[in-house]
């Protein structure tokens, strides 16, 4: 029975119903064939390194997929860095996995591409603060997947906040446009002035300063009303008013700094991009990030056997033989097969995920994150 939102049940991914109709019918064709090969496939996007480095994400909830199944998985952890050759590979009866492959690779493309694009956005302006606002830009039901995204990459804080709650991380923000418009053009001290009034001390005091007049009149205003209250401003000038945005945002701070306010931090949101982040960082001291992560698009994973009941196989296009995945000394990536002698000094990067059913892995977040931090170093020596 469907509910009130277009969303699919937990239970239909579970169960496999959440998948590809022709997996249904492939599984109906093999039973009434009385086949069922013990079979090994991998997870890849390119079979070989590009020189792109990506980021691997969506693997906890692969693992709950492969709950109570007769299957072993091995995976990259979460937030390490990998460029071709496998992510994952599965190991049991292809029919105690078949139906799960529209739902495996689901979790794992717009996760990988949202975390990817995160870390663009957080390595673009390392020494700002760089907060996640893409939730409104996706299904409320994903809202999670994006802020774990912002997260893992290492942003500095989330706005959703059911989201929050799923995560276990609290949800920060300020005031919209909605509010300055409420109180009306010319009030914009009463809105200003009630919101400080009425929001918790352990909330920013963050002034929207962009909504009726010119930001640096708006600015003033704010930096006036609230006094030594004001912790920082906003500017969310629309794109088609922008003009030179980088001059807009340094005679703000000009003006700031002229009345003694140096203590006021700028924080700029809408549209913004790593190109943006680069080209501001040294006037700003904070960004919100929205579009440009959720705007990314899904990752291609593809699921493929390569091998049956212990025999090297493939379709045309894609590499035999199961393939062990390496962390080289240079901080390079190698992909080899899995019987094959390691490069010297290299780290196997997949890691035990499920065991015959059961998980064994753990997955806290900013462990991800940390390990994330650990690749991008490794990789850019």
């Amino acid at each position: 029975m469907s509910g009130p939102f277009d969303t699919v049940s937990d239970e239909a991914i579970r169960e496999g119903t959440a998948t590809d109709a022709y997996f249904q019918r492939t599984e109906r064709t093999l039973e009434h064939a009385d086949e069922n090969p013990r079979v090994v496939a991998e997870v890849t996007v390119d079979q070989f390194a590009t020189g792109e480095f990506d980021v691997l994400a969506g693997v906890k909830d692969v693992a709950h997929l492969f709950e109570g199944r007769d299957v072993d998985v091995d995976a990259i952890p979460e937030g390490r860095l990998f460029d071709g050759g496998p992510v994952m590979r599965i190991e049991g009866p292809y029919l105690e996995f078949a139906r799960f492959e529209t739902s495996l690779l689901g979790f794992l493309s717009q996760a990988s591409a949202f975390t990817t694009r995160a870390l663009e956005a957080r390595r673009a302006a390392p020494d700002s603060q760089v907060l996640s606002f893409g939730a409104r830009h996706v299904h409320p039901a994903i809202t999670p997947l994006v802020e774990r995204a912002g997260l893992v990459a290492g942003m500095d804080g989330i706005s959703h906040v059911a989201a929050g709650d799923v995560l276990g991380r609290e949800a920060g923000g300020t005031m919209p446009h909605a509010l300055m418009l409420i109180f009306g053009k010319g009030e914009q001290e009463a809105a200003w002035t009630a919101f400080d009034e009425a929001v918790g001390e352990d909330v920013p005091r963050v002034a929207l300063c962009d909504t009726f007049t010119d930001e640096v009149d708006e600015t003033l205003r704010a930096a006036a009303a609230l006094g030594d209250d004001l912790d920082s401003v906003r500017i969310d000038t629309t794109g088609s008013r922008r003009g030179d945005f980088r001059h807009i945002v340094r005679e703000v701070r000009w003006e700031l700094d002229a009345v003694g306010r140096e203590d006021v931090g700028i924080f700029v949101s809408g549209g913004i991009t790593p190109d943006a982040m680069r080209n501001l960082r040294d006037v700003v001291d904070g960004f919100g990030v929205g579009s440009y992560v959720t705007n990314a698009d899904p990752m291609d994973f593809a699921l493929d056997i390569v091998s049956i009941d212990g025999e090297a196989i493939s379709k045309r296009g894609k590499l035999s033989g199961v393939k062990e995945v390496y962390r080289t000394a240079a901080g390079g990536h190698h992909v080899g097969l899995a019987d094959a002698e390691a490069p010297a000094d290299a780290k196997a990067l997949f890691e035990p995920l499920v065991r015959d059913g059961e998980v064994v892995r753990e997955f806290d977040l900013d462990a991800a994150a940390a390990r994330l931090r650990e690749d991008v170093e490794a990789v850019d020596r």
